[in-house]
């Protein structure tokens, strides 16, 4: 059976082994490709003040971020990555950015780690079925991701779906949080969307997690965009 060129890429990396990689002695260096060119559908969704500017210090009224229930999906290990989802899933495009922030300092934290799961757009998660769990290593509608030097993160993703608890009980769309920085007491928390019609009967919901979403054209498209800052408490001190 002929041999293709992955295998022998991916074999060859097997063999290496720890062994130091080398750059060709041939090689050049990556051309630029050109002037950056701005793309009208992404305008209203680039220009947005959020991402770019260095925040000054949080307001003095705000307070730590509420928390709210893990559930029982939750799993360790999901991989860094901006995006969610697999590709062409079923749903909105939701994009949600925001900022960490010091309750003690007022500033924003850099390098908190913020693990992030959800439901798909039908309400399953990838771990919801005893009989059919996920394998080893894959992780579905799950990322971690880390702030950068201003205490920004984003990542995209699906609106996710409700589902059904109990005869007559629903949970609303949410997207669950657990973010850890050194300092700071882990925040265990969720997302809610204004304007879900199960909000008002969820038993687990808190006004102050619900975010507000905006409808922002891209090509021949409409995606969500919404804002989530989560302020952290200083841990105690031993």
């Amino acid at each position: 059976m002929p041999v293709s060129r992955r295998e022998v890429i991916l074999g060859g990396l097997a063999t290496a082994g720890t062994a130091a990689l080398t750059l060709r002695a041939d090689a050049l260096p990556t051309l630029s490709s050109g002037t950056l060119k701005r793309y009208p559908e992404y305008q209203a969704f680039a220009d947005s003040p959020l991402p770019f500017v260095v925040p000054g210090a949080l307001p003095g009224n705000v307070k730590p971020t509420e928390e709210n229930i893990l559930g029982p999906y939750f799993r360790e290990g999901a991989p860094y990555r901006a995006k969610a989802t697999p590709p062409l899933a079923k749903g909105i495009t939701l994009v949600i950015r925001g900022r960490v922030w010091g309750f003690d300092t007022k500033k924003p934290l850099v390098n908190a780690v913020l693990d992030i799961w959800q439901a798909d757009a039908d309400g399953r998660y990838d771990n919801d079925d005893p009989k059919r769990p996920p394998a080893k290593g894959v992780y579905v509608n799950r990322t971690r991701v880390l702030t950068d030097e201003t205490g920004y993160y984003e990542f995209e993703t699906i609106h996710p779906g409700p589902y059904q608890t109990g005869p007559n009980a629903w949970r609303p769309s949410h997207i669950h949080y657990l973010v850890r920085k050194a300092g700071y007491t882990n925040l265990v928390t969720q997302l809610y969307f204004k304007g879900d019609p199960l909000n008002a009967k969820d038993e687990f919901i808190k006004a102050s997690l619900v975010v507000a979403l905006e409808g922002v054209k891209v090509g021949g498209a409409t995606i969500e965009t919404g804002v989530f800052d989560v302020v952290l408490s200083a841990a105690q001190k031993k």
